[in-house]
């Protein structure tokens, strides 16, 4: 078989050279014997992340050689030819230390290398393909929209590109399909989705980029507990086949209850701590805050911060 990649750590014992060579499915041991002189003799020029191909024979390890914290311990590749088809400087990111993030951004390239940061690429990939079986399933038409149109007031500035042809006018990069879709409901696809860049040019912030993407979704004649149990069942089957996680029905309250009982409309359901309404307690108050507490549209209400605790008397 023949195999390409990077050396991800080199091991020489003179006679014998072993590497462990690295593709984006995983690491693989590779190892050169003196019956094979010319491959030998090139492996020992080989340093980290040098890109190479090796062509060779699977065999299985002996029993006390089996590495059980790879996925591939068990094997191992004889090489009976080498080819080093880039060689690599002394790096600038240390793929055994923990690199600053500055340096990561710049040297993304590298950083990308790391099985981690591989490791996050492929999930998204998985999550893209997910949900695009699951809308088509579910009857959804997955349809391109334009990334250059007009400016249009939503919630933040537009992205501006200038035109070549029509000189001193622009395009504006979409903040979201919204207008496209819309559109394409009154042309009858009652139902759409698609996995889209948005572009906002506003300040950063913890939930703000200027450009990322969506799964945006518009529908006709769908009601709104319609909706919401689809795109429900789109979140409990990623987290089940990504995650193996069953996340079972997800809770339901109106808003007016949300409000009563947490002071929010995005409650952290986590938290135990629920509002308690103590206006009947504050009747008799004579304290100018509290007077004629329940006979106004607000509400008093407290939240108690210990469980189980109480206050001595005196």
């Amino acid at each position: 078989m023949t195999l390409c990649g990077w050396v991800n750590r080199r091991r020489d014992l003179g006679s014998l050279i072993f590497i462990d060579m690295r593709d984006r499915e995983g690491i693989v041991q590779v190892f050169f014997d003196p019956d094979r002189a010319d491959a030998l003799k090139l492996a020992s020029e080989l340093r980290n992340e040098f890109c190479i191909q090796v062509t060779g024979t699977v065999r299985a390890r002996d029993e006390k050689n089996i590495n059980r914290d790879m996925a591939t311990g068990e094997i191992e590749v004889l090489a009976s030819s080498l080819t080093i088809i880039n060689r690599a400087d002394v790096l600038p990111l240390d793929s055994n230390h923990v690199n600053t993030e500055e340096a990561r951004l710049k040297y993304r390239y590298l950083d990308l290398r790391r099985p981690e940061m591989a490791q996050r690429l492929k999930t998204r990939a998985k999550i893209t393909s997910l949900v695009r079986r699951f809308m088509d399933d579910h009857g959804f038409l997955d349809i391109e929209t334009p990334m250059l149109t007009k400016a249009t007031p939503e919630g933040a500035r537009d992205y501006l590109v200038p035109s070549r042809v029509h000189k001193g006018k622009f395009y504006a990069l979409p903040q979201s399909p919204q207008l496209f879709k819309q559109l394409l409901m009154m042309s009858g696809f009652d139902r759409y989705y698609q996995i889209v860049k948005c572009f906002r040019d506003e300040d950063l912030r913890a939930d703000r980029q200027p450009e990322f993407t969506q799964i945006d979704v518009e529908t006709s004649f769908m009601t709104a507990p319609q909706v919401r149990e689809v795109m429900e069942a789109l979140v409990r089957h990623l987290w089940l086949e990504v995650k193996g996680v069953d996340l079972g029905d997800f809770p339901v309250m109106t808003f007016a209850e949300a409000e009563r009982r947490y002071g929010s409309d995005k409650p952290d359901l986590r938290n135990p701590m629920e509002l308690t309404d103590v206006a009947d307690l504050l009747k008799s108050v004579e304290f100018a805050v509290f007077a004629g507490a329940g006979e106004r549209s607000e509400r008093p209400c407290c939240r108690s911060t210990c469980s189980g605790w109480r206050i001595a008397d005196p």
